[in-house]
């Protein structure tokens, strides 16, 4: 058994407060994910789309040393400026854009509710 079993529930179990924003995600297929995300358990949008089985790998669990949680802005929403070690990553990555952004890295918070954003290919 996978130790991440039933981690698919958690948008149905926790996300039902006055604390919940909503989350576009648009995936590599381009089909649009709306997601309710809980402002009050200090999560990011790597860990949203991870728990509603989105293809996000993270492969370094949010630690911002991989780029496998790379999307891009599409949405007119502020976000805090980068840190070195974000910027340091994607200076590594492919498919980086003027836009991209490692979804570690965005956390969520009642300021980024209505964010879109569209998950960056994948490498083979």
């Amino acid at each position: 058994m996978n130790n991440f079993e039933g981690w698919n529930l958690f948008p149905a179990l926790f996300c039902f407060g006055d604390m919940d924003i909503t989350v576009t995600i648009i995936d590599r297929e381009g089909i649009e994910h709306s997601l309710l995300a809980p402002t009050d358990m200090n999560m990011n949008v790597m860990e949203l789309c991870r728990s509603y089985d989105l293809p996000v790998k993270g492969e370094c669990g949010g630690m911002a040393m991989c780029a496998t949680c790379q999307c891009y802005l599409e949405s007119d929403t502020e976000l805090p400026e980068q840190s070195d070690a974000e910027l340091d990553m994607l200076d590594q990555a492919f498919f980086v854009k003027a836009n991209s952004r490692l979804g570690c890295q965005i956390h969520i918070t009642e300021e980024i509710d209505g964010i879109v954003l569209r998950l960056a290919p994948e490498m083979d």
